[in-house]
């Protein structure tokens, strides 16, 4: 009678393996969601003339970070979608503008701002959430494909 007897010694890495598939922190699928996201969102964002406000995701976003950040003074306000205050109008260069008081602190005021769409067709405040809500079967259907095909 013969006996066969097989040891066998097997050392799987898991930073390895996430490596493979694109999933390590700031890997390829994490860059690729990233960037999903900022393109998905750009209709929801609110578009000045200079477009700002939407160009910030791109610029100040480090791509792979799983954070995307649209960065302005006016970001947060917009994102609310509330007006905050107190404010008063000015009159400058012959535009009547709303300003706030320097150094004190604005609250919310209750009234919803209004959104120009002739930009971006879908702006409004929470354009994350939004667009995540249109869009995030799509961004992981599309990562999935990113891990398996390694593109």
């Amino acid at each position: 009678m013969f006996s066969i007897s097989a040891k066998l010694n097997v050392n799987l890495d898991p930073e390895d393996i996430l490596a493979a598939y694109g999933l390590e922190r700031g890997g390829r699928v994490q860059r690729f969601i990233d960037q999903k996201v900022i393109e998905s969102c750009t209709p929801y964002v609110p578009a000045s003339p200079n477009r700002t406000l939407e160009f910030s995701a791109q610029a100040t976003t480090e791509i792979g970070s799983g954070e995307v950040i649209w960065n302005t003074p006016y970001a947060h306000y917009l994102y609310m979608g509330e007006v905050y205050g107190p404010n008063f109008q000015v009159l400058i260069k012959g535009v009547l503008e709303w300003r706030s008081p320097k150094g004190m602190p604005k609250h919310p005021t209750g009234k919803q701002l209004t959104y120009d769409t002739s930009q971006n067709h879908l702006a409004g405040p929470f354009w994350f959430e939004r667009a995540k809500a249109d869009h995030l079967r799509e961004w992981l259907d599309e990562a999935r494909r990113v891990m398996i095909m390694g593109e």
